[in-house]
């Protein structure tokens, strides 16, 4: 066990269900445009483009506004669809926004550490990634909310984690854990910045990568076990 003084959580698919969260939405947006009869075909071809997209962001080839409504300008030009893909995107996010589904065991996790310092840093949009965690239990749990379109940087890029600790005020990196499901994001993002991380990977993918994160978890307990 290690005493640290703060730890960094990622949202999606480490404390918010991200998957059940993308497709209320995804089904809510298309009901509003009268397209469900296809929506198992959309959706798969979505995630498709999606997957490319977000590592494209990463990468720093697309930025995040660029991303938003691409996703959907690609998807529509597959299915032969006549729709504004800048709205379409906007109706997207505002559902978004409503979805609170959290992973099992991250209230409790966050309940238990509430005598430390608890932060986000999070890829994604401002008004979106807020009103979530606002609408869920976790509300008030953090003490920073640090989100990739008001920083102007996204993990895995270091600026991000100079905004973090500038704005919390920290000094030490030694006494720092990022915790987050994604390698190419969290963990990569951690290393590039020298602070410890833990991989959250309960669906026990295989790490084909040469990152090596300090820690490795299935279940969001263990965390836990690693902290003191």
């Amino acid at each position: 066990m290690k005493n640290y003084d703060l730890i960094f959580f990622d949202i999606d698919d480490t404390l918010f269900d991200f998957t059940k969260s993308e497709q209320a939405a995804f089904k809510n947006v298309f009901e509003k445009y009268n397209l469900l009869d296809n929506i198992n075909l959309y959706e798969k071809s979505y995630q498709e483009i999606s997957k490319v997209l977000w590592r494209d962001l990463e990468n720093g080839k697309m930025s995040l506004v660029e991303l938003g409504s691409e996703r959907f300008r690609r998807l529509f030009l597959e299915h032969d669809l006549e729709i504004d893909a800048v709205v379409f995107n906007q109706d997207y996010l505002k559902f978004l926004g409503e979805q609170t589904h959290l992973v099992q065991g991250a209230e409790r996790v966050i309940g238990a550490l509430s005598h430390k310092r608890l932060a986000i840093i999070t890829n994604g949009y401002s008004d979106v990634q807020t009103l979530r965690i606002n609408n869920s239990p976790l509300r008030g749990a953090f003490e920073h909310i640090i989100i990739s379109e008001s920083t102007g940087f996204q993990k895995p890029q270091t600026g991000i984690f100079d905004y973090a600790f500038s704005s919390l005020q920290l000094i030490k990196k030694s006494n720092v854990l990022m915790v987050g499901d994604s390698l190419t994001s969290d963990i990569q993002g951690g290393i590039n910045f020298g602070i410890d991380t833990c991989w959250f990977n309960p669906k026990y993918k295989e790490n084909s990568t040469s990152l090596k994160p300090t820690y490795e978890i299935n279940k969001l307990e263990s965390l836990l076990e690693i902290i003191k």
